[in-house]
């Protein structure tokens, strides 16, 4: 999958899990530029599973700290 089709669906699972497009940036945050709490990863992860078609380890989860580290973690 190419870098802009990967960014693209990445955009649509953090639009499905609620954050306004204002506030998506490669380099925003999940705790403090997008207030993720625990109902939002259990809702990112469902997303972001069932449209990349990937399983998300829980390790690999705790390790996301801001957009970027999930394109890091979709390639």
């Amino acid at each position: 999958m190419d870098n802009k089709r990967v960014k693209r669906n990445l955009y649509r699972v953090l639009r499905k899990t609620g954050v306004r497009k204002e506030d998506i940036s490669l380099d925003a945050s999940f705790q403090t530029d997008l207030h993720f709490d625990t109902t939002d990863w259990k809702i990112f992860t469902y997303y972001l599973e069932n449209i990349f078609k990937v399983h998300v380890e829980d390790e690999s989860l705790k390790k996301l700290h801001c957009v970027s580290d999930t394109l890091n973690l979709v390639h």
